[in-house]
Order: C-alpha cells, then structure tokens, then sequence
C-alpha cells in the first residue's frame, strides 16, 4: 500500500474514485468544498471522465446523481449540513424509491458554525430517511467508510449518508491507499422508480423489512467496537469525538467507538450492563445521547450534551472531553466550561476592493433619503454587508430567501423593500421567488451582486455567469428595469441614479452590479503570466 497525506475531505473523494465513482454532484459549501475539488483535478477521474461539474443547488445535485445511480453506475452527493434541507424532498423520497448503482450522500457538519447559520447535525436526516448512517473517526476511516458505503449502498439497495464534521474535513493525517477499483458499467435496472401511491406503498414497506439488515450491519460493522469494560463509567465515543476520547485515556478500556448507525442496540445494552452509568461523547446534536437513554430506561445514569457534563453547543475540543471524563456522570453537576476572553474578537470583513463594498456604499447614500426602508440580505461574501461598517442588513435567513422577504416585506406595505443577492445563490434558489415578484407585481428593488463566480466558498464556478439579464426577463420583469451597472467608486453617480430610479419604480425591478471577484481576478492573472 502507499500512504498520502491528504484533509478529510480529500481522503473521502480519493475513497470515491477508488471505489469507482462514475458521478460526483455538488454545489459548494463549506466545508464540503474540496471533495468536488479535488476530484475535478485528480489525474485517475480525469482519466476516467468523472463527472464533477458543479450543480446549480443541492436539489439538483442529489437528482442528478439519483438519475446516475438509476443508470447502474456508483454517484456522490456532497454538500453542507444546511444543503440537506435544499434536497431533503429527493433525498427522504430516494430511500423509498431504493438505488441501481450505489449512492453515498456526503454532509460536512459544521459545529460552532464557523461558516454557517446553523449547528443541525445530519445524522437526524439519516435516521428520518431510514437508512444507514457512517461517521468516520479520522481521515483513515474517511477513505475506507467511503469504499464501504458504496459496497453498503448497492448491498441494501439503499443511499447511505456519510457524515464528517468541520475539524475532520480540514485536517490532514496520512492515509493508505488500498486497491483501485473499475467503474460499473452501465446498467439500466428494470425496477421501477414512480412513486405513484400504489408503488410507493409497496416500496415503503421494502424500506421497513431491510431496517432488521440495516440494524445488523451496524452490529457487526468494524467500525463499531468496545474495549474491555473495567470501570464505573462506560464512555461511548461517537465519529471523531474518538479520538478527544483517546487523547485523555489512552485506552480502549471502557469506551464503546460508534460510527455506524443505526445504533447497534444490543451492543450498546451490554454495554450498559457492564458499567453503572454512561458518558456520551459527540459533535453535534445529542443524537445518539437521546437514543441511549431511550434504551436503558429512564433510572439509568446517562450524561452528555444534555445535561451539561458536555457543552450544548459549538463543537467538542479535547479540552472539553478531558474535563467531562473527570466528572462522574451520575452528578447533577457538570464541569465548567467557561473560557476566558484573552484575545479581543476579530469580526470578517469584505475584501479591500471588494466589488460588494461599492454596492453597499451606493446603497446606504441612497437609502438614507428612506427612513423605513429595509434591505434584506442572503448567503455569500455580501452578507458581510450586515456588519461595520456598513450596516446594511435587516436580515440573513438562507439561500435564496432574500427575494422573497422583500416580497412579504413590500405585501405589508414596506417601502422601499430591496433584496440584495449574489450571482450564484440568485441561480440556486433566487429565481423562483423571483417569479413569485413577477406574478403578483411586488413594488420591489433586487440587487443581484454579481462578481463572476462563487466567491465565499473559493471561486467556484457560477452556474448563471453570463445570463442573469436573460434570466430576469424570461422570468417576466420588464427589459427596461433591469439595469447593469460597474461597482467602482468612480461610477457612484451612475449607480445611486440608477438605484433611485428602480426604488421609484412601481414594480419589479433588478440592478446588477458587476465586476470580478479580486481574489479570482488575481489569480487569473497570475495563471496568465504563467
């Protein structure tokens, strides 16, 4: 075998590839990012011709790869946690409709969020769905859960859900590399896919008789293992909570290792039964903590997330476990977890030069003459907008959702109402609120913030580029208020005209600021001195 050093995230694309991945579908997220990545440049995809074209939005993406796996051949999802909710309506129905070749769903988690609007922990989504659920432990793991997903997918004829976190996604550890494995070929399978009531009943009662396999392969996977109990307190250590665990004791003696679901619960009440109380240890959500107490009963000692022995919130650090394993679970008392504030808050900011920055400053200069005006903002780098210095911001809920709360803003009777967007969220879920302004002829001013490409997640490419006039008038708003404009200091005449002139409008009308991003600018101009 030979050995790279590679993030979790590249452990898990190199186990895709291996594993003889057709089909990778994706929109970016952090930290699901680099999977596509660097599948997109590995020489073996290439060389194989892997689909690794970004997708417009996870729904797409989750769709597409279902069609692939349809067809017989081995296919990836990935995405953030938060794209989970974008392609939960394919995603739950997939478990139902069942898999040809098969399909891994990737989600990267995001604890503490540090790039996310939420801390929701996508194993829930696994369970929902009925289907199984791998959590590796390290990037080692990462790369040989990802081969066996695969193998599981097609054995249970079920997606499986492939759950990693932020630490373990950005982190390197050597890996290695086992044996490569050719594509499926295509094969068409002869089952059928419509969820028509009559079938979907049949198939939902398929999908119940295989949870007694599902159960099973959790019960003798590898990935799940206990050491020789030999304490009071025995630990379970879920995913990469692992290895806080380990960092502390040093042994295996006492602590049951999880990392595929569902629970194996004989396992886990044997467990229970050789120690007088339980620690859970987990990043995220008290998932498993929730399940454990259900199944030792009400009169067992259980601590964890929910009752302070862990932190609520944020992820786990080493320091944190350290702390909750020298506290006895049966106390009603959990460890302090305070941390002082020795360094003062660095808040991010928009680039030196940034194109979204001219925007804002047009935007507050013209807005200042509306007392009750409201700009409602969306998911990218511009949401930056909502903090010093300019302050722009009366909202930022998720992908998509600015359009239509100016809308409800402007049917209460808000004025103005303007929604800023970016280019890439505008075509991954813009467009249908949108149409919703176009039919009901919403008084409102869209900012579509366009800098070529998808800026907060690296310089992705941008599904729209090129088409966002085009798009705006198919979908019905008048050729003449759509508008576009340069960001640059020396045209703010210019813009806060135009501005003035769409928010005086009665109607639907769309201002696109563009100019490139300066980080992909940048970087292809050195490509071009090269």
């Amino acid at each position: 075998m030979s050995r790279r050093l590679l993030l979790g995230d590249e452990a898990v694309a190199l186990g895709a590839i291996h594993a003889g991945l057709s089909g990778v579908y994706a929109y970016p997220g952090t930290p699901s990012t680099e999977i596509t990545e660097f599948i997109q440049n590995d020489a073996l995809a290439c060389e194989r011709g892997v689909h690794s074209r970004w997708s417009a939005n996870e729904k797409t993406a989750m769709e597409a790869a279902l069609g692939m796996s349809y067809a017989g051949r081995r296919a990836m999802v990935c995405m953030k946690h938060v794209g989970m909710n974008v392609c939960a309506d394919a995603f739950v129905n997939s478990a139902i409709t069942g898999v040809g070749g098969g399909l891994v769903v990737l989600a990267a988690d995001d604890p503490s969020m540090h790039s996310s609007q939420n801390e929701q922990d996508s194993r829930f989504y696994g369970r929902f769905a009925m289907i199984p659920i791998l959590e590796p432990t390290n990037q080692q793991e990462a790369y040989d859960m990802t081969r066996y997903a695969f193998d599981l997918s097609e054995q249970l004829r079920v997606p499986v859900l492939l759950r990693i976190v932020t630490r373990l996604a950005h982190s390197r550890a050597a890996v290695e590399i086992g044996d490569v494995r050719d594509v499926n070929p295509m094969q068409p399978s002869i089952d059928q896919w419509v969820l028509l009531p009559g079938i979907a009943r049949r198939k939902y009662v398929a999908l119940i008789d295989k949870q007694k396999d599902m159960a099973e392969a959790a019960e003798r996977s590898a990935f799940n293992r206990q050491g020789k109990p030999s304490g009071k307190t025995g630990i379970i250590a879920c995913g990469i909570a692992y290895n806080y665990v380990m960092e502390s004791k040093g042994d295996e003696a006492d602590v049951m290792k999880l990392s595929q679901y569902p629970l194996p619960e004989q396992s886990i009440r044997r467990f229970a039964a050789q120690h007088e109380c339980l620690l859970v240890v987990e990043d995220g959500q008290p998932f498993v903590e929730e399940q454990v107490k259900q199944l030792v009963g009400a009169d067992y000692p259980v601590g964890g997330r929910l009752t302070a022995h862990l932190p609520r919130t944020g992820e786990l650090t080493p320091d944190c476990v350290r702390l909750a394993l020298n506290t006895d679970p049966t106390s009603l008392d959990g460890p302090s977890f305070e941390v002082p504030d020795i360094v003062a808050a660095r808040p991010p900011q928009l680039c030196k030069g940034c194109g979204h920055r001219d925007v804002y400053a047009a935007l507050n200069q013209v807005l200042a003459d509306y007392p009750d005006h409201r700009v409602f903002g969306d998911i990218g780098c511009y949401t930056l907008g909502a903090l010093p210095p300019f302050k722009a911001l009366a909202s930022c809920v998720d992908m998509g959702a600015s359009i239509t709360m100016a809308k409800g803003a402007a049917d209460a009777g808000l004025f103005p109402a303007v929604a800023i967007i970016g280019d890439s969220t505008f075509t991954h879920s813009g467009m249908t609120g949108l149409l919703d302004a176009v039919n009901d002829k919403s008084n409102i001013t869209i900012v579509i913030s366009d800098n070529l490409t998808t800026g907060m997640t690296g310089g992705q490419d941008s599904a729209g580029t090129s088409k966002y006039e085009a798009i705006c008038i198919a979908l019905g708003v008048e050729p003449e208020h759509v508008r576009v404009v340069v960001p640059l200091p020396k045209n703010m005449p210019e813009i806060t005209r135009i501005l003035r002139e769409e928010i005086e409008y009665n109607g639907v009308s769309v201002v696109i600021p563009r100019r490139e991003c300066i980080q992909t600018a940048a970087r292809h101009a050195r490509e071009k001195k090269q």
